[in-house]
């Protein structure tokens, strides 16, 4: 514990803080544990396809997508009604609103799951691994926006498809770089 307060002192991080911090490590990897045993259950029938970690990643990734569409449904509809939601300063169409609250939730509960869940013997810092995770969601946008203009508007292919297309081409963009750079494991 010692060491802990040593670290996060020049912080202004208070030794009560570092409890709490040590605490929500630990559920969070209990958590992940409980997680993975369930999720590692369902794994053998798929073990001559894929890893074992590409399969955790598939499960996290379509839980969290999951995860978004319901809170996403649920705040635009019985939230926001569907209106647009007046700020004083501005004012957002209930989709933008939704995005704006839905889109970090996502994001943090997508990260806690690759890291708790799938790559779990990354030796990077936390700290570390939550910039590389945000620059990767990050690329990600940029891939999204950029494919969407290149496929509907420059080919002129339909809407939906060219969405299922990027989102393919973001997978597995997002799997190599969650794999290689985020939690990549440094000491072999």
């Amino acid at each position: 514990m010692s060491y802990l307060c040593k670290r996060f002192m020049p912080w202004g991080i208070n030794r009560t803080k570092v409890v709490i911090i040590v605490g929500m490590q630990k559920l969070f990897r209990k958590i992940g544990a409980f997680i993975r045993k369930i999720v590692d259950f369902f794994y053998p029938p798929f073990s001559r396809f894929m890893s074992e970690q590409l399969f955790r990643y598939a499960v996290c990734g379509a839980a969290n997508i999951l995860f978004d569409w319901a809170l996403f449904f649920l705040l635009i509809n019985y939230g926001f009604h569907k209106q647009v939601v007046h700020l004083g300063f501005m004012a957002l169409e209930a989709h933008t609103a939704t995005l704006a609250i839905t889109f970090p939730i996502s994001t943090l509960s997508g990260f806690l799951l690759q890291k708790y869940v799938t790559f779990t013997a990354s030796d990077l810092r936390g700290r570390t691994q939550l910039v590389r995770y945000l620059q990767v969601v990050g690329l990600n946008l940029f891939i999204n926006y950029t494919g969407l203009k290149l496929f509907i508007e420059a080919f002129g292919f339909w809407e939906t498809p060219s969405k299922m297309l990027v989102t393919g081409i973001c997978i597995l963009v997002s799997y190599l770089c969650q794999k290689h750079y985020t939690f990549k494991v440094q000491n072999k």
